[in-house]
């Protein structure tokens, strides 16, 4: 009699798991070669910062991960290869595309890869600077390029920038291309649409479409003349054609529009001091890759904390990363506030007119030494300003 109740113990138990036991199938491709498989990427998924489910990509760029997690955002995907900047994204994952984008050597270039679900078919992204409109009629502008243009679901979509030009104004934006005449569509917003930003060998941003928001065009971010990164991430409606997508930009290159900020809690504020000051500890000790860590969650719970930015951009030197380097000092330049701004902003543009020096890049080394002076008079910067005058 135990035996059989144990039996049907272990039945019910048999069909709770099966019931909740799911297969999650992933495809990985190039972010930069049209429909261009990842073969042996590794794919791990991982629910609550501790379980995980882990597989590798076969000649296909396919993989299957059999989980018991839900398919929710309490999940991560990861996925990593040799060459190629690690990628990591929010689920629901199930049957989506996931593009990898090779590591990028220049200083400051730049590569955004937008996915999305199976509708709408055709999303179109969008990259507007002065004289310049790269899309899928126009895939060459300045020093940037549509690497690659998808029209049947998932993506992905991509354009690289090779240099961004110091003094102008970038907008990005993603158009619901199937929906052009229908602003008050919700395809858009309710299309999984994730945009990544990626500079030198990292994922230093990423972008979900709001959920449930009428409108066709996406604004995702803009990058100011000096170089700062700002969320916008808002949805609109625009009637039609590319024109219209193109004057709904317009105004957002003029720096001096401003763009939303999020209010934040005083709660994860003093949380990412506590982040920063044992980040600040980890550098001190030569564990730079920690303070990577460190500073980077500081600032994704508190994205206006200037110090915690200008931390980042020493510890991704001291890590090699340079690119990155120079994308978080200019985030700390843009934040800078306060009685020690001025020397903030100093410091920071002098950390990176040695980086263009180091690289050979003195046009732009002498300029960022200048905008040091700008802010405070310092021998160093003059001696660095001659220096660089005198090569």
């Amino acid at each position: 009699m135990r035996l059989l109740r144990l039996a049907a113990v272990l039945s019910l138990w048999s069909a709770v798991f099966s019931v909740q036991a799911q297969q999650l199938p992933i495809e990985v491709l190039s972010a930069v070669v049209k429909d261009q498989k990842i073969a042996d990427a590794e794919v791990l998924l991982q629910r609550n910062g501790a379980q995980n489910v882990t597989g590798r990509t076969d000649a296909q760029g396919r993989v299957t991960l059999d989980t018991d997690f839900a398919d929710d955002a309490s999940n991560l995907l990861i996925i990593k290869k040799a060459g190629y900047s690690d990628l990591v994204v929010k689920c629901p994952c199930k049957s989506m595309t996931y593009a990898l984008s090779p590591v990028m050597q220049d200083l400051d270039s730049l590569r955004v890869v937008l996915s999305w679900g199976s509708l709408p078919e055709d999303l179109d992204a969008h990259l507007f600077f002065p004289g310049n409109h790269v899309y899928f009629e126009n895939k060459w502008g300045a020093d940037a390029q549509l690497d690659v243009d998808d029209t049947d679901s998932y993506g992905p979509e991509t354009i690289s920038l090779s240099k961004k030009h110091f003094g102008e104004t970038y907008v990005y934006a993603v158009h619901d291309y199937n929906n052009a005449s229908n602003l008050d569509s919700r395809q858009l917003s309710n299309s999984q649409a994730k945009v990544f930003v990626y500079m030198g060998q990292t994922l230093v941003r990423t972008y979900y479409v709001p959920q449930n928001v009428k409108g066709n065009l996406w604004t995702v971010f803009r990058i100011t003349g000096k170089g700062d990164l700002q969320d916008i991430n808002g949805l609109s409606g625009v009637y039609h054609d590319a024109a219209d997508v193109l004057n709904d930009m317009t105004s957002l290159l003029d720096d001096k529009m401003a763009t939303s900020m999020v209010v934040r809690s005083a709660v994860p504020q003093n949380d990412a001091k506590e982040l920063n000051r044992r980040g600040e500890v980890a550098y001190r000790d030569g564990k730079y890759y920690q303070a990577v860590d460190l500073f980077l969650e500081a600032v994704r719970l508190d994205d206006a904390y200037a110090q915690a930015y200008s931390n980042l951009g020493l510890a991704y030197q001291k890590s090699d990363k340079i690119a990155e380097s120079l994308w978080a000092s200019r985030k700390a330049i843009a934040l800078a506030n306060g009685r020690s701004a001025d020397t903030l902003r100093a410091s920071t543009y002098y950390n990176i007119g040695r980086i263009y020096e180091d690289a050979g890049q003195f046009a732009d080394a002498l300029r960022h030494y200048q905008l040091a002076r700008e802010q405070k008079a310092n021998a160093v910067y003059d001696k660095a300003i001659e220096r660089v005058k005198n090569r």
